[in-house]
């Protein structure tokens, strides 16, 4: 069995036992399946996709300091982490109480080069050039000060550092825009203005050297290097 298909299997096993939320992101129960087919358009060969993609740019021997904000529950990541064994991970998220979630699951699978904080993503509490990998998976079109979370990412990863992951672009998938629209933002989960895949590109070659950006449906997948 490969890596990417070990972390699969890890993915479909932790949402089975997690919160609603790790159900949707893993699809591993039926009303993650249908959530992530009628808002998201994801079956699963694309849902594979775009977590494969948004993760690609972490070497399988990695060895350095990587940052993940927000971290939120953990299901996404923490397979991953478990074969990285030699990596120094910090997790932070503004929510103690989705950070609680991910530490009991860091802590269940054995997980071990690995630290928690709480704390805001626009306001690091991190010296300038302290990781060789910021990555953000789904957080970004949730934060309120996006300038600042742009900012403060850049500011503590290493010159020559990747910054990767995805988040909500809208303009891709108009099924996806419209719930986040009507339902999302009302509800509070996702906070406009939100970035189109040019504007998001724009963006991240204002700010590295180089940057790849690309969608898979409404998720905006992004690698940089400073």
């Amino acid at each position: 069995m490969s890596r990417h298909d070990e972390i699969r299997a890890s993915y479909k096993q932790l949402g089975n036992i997690g919160t609603m939320y790790d159900g949707i992101v893993t699809r591993s129960t039926l009303i993650g399946k249908l959530m992530d087919s009628l808002i998201w358009g994801l079956d699963a060969e694309k849902a594979a996709q775009w977590l494969n993609d948004a993760l690609a740019p972490i070497p399988a021997d990695f060895a350095g300091k990587l940052l993940e904000v927000p971290v939120g529950t953990g299901v996404l990541t923490m397979p991953l982490y478990k074969s990285l064994p030699k990596a120094s991970v910090t997790c932070l998220d503004y929510s103690s109480d989705m950070m609680a979630h991910a530490e009991k699951r860091a802590e269940a699978m054995g997980v071990r080069n690995i630290a928690f904080r709480q704390g805001d993503v626009g306001a690091l509490p991190f010296e300038d050039e302290t990781f060789d990998i910021v990555l953000s998976l789904n957080g970004f079109h949730a934060f309120p000060d996006k300038e600042a979370a742009y900012r403060e990412t850049w500011r503590v990863l290493k010159k020559g550092g990747i910054f990767c992951g995805c988040f909500y672009i809208k303009g891709e998938f108009s099924r996806t825009d419209w719930f986040v629209k009507h339902m999302y933002v009302p509800k509070g989960f996702f906070t406009p203005p939100f970035e189109t895949k040019y504007s998001l590109e724009s963006r991240l070659k204002g700010l590295y050297r180089e940057t790849e950006v690309h969608a898979v449906r409404a998720e905006g997948i992004f690698r940089c290097v400073k």
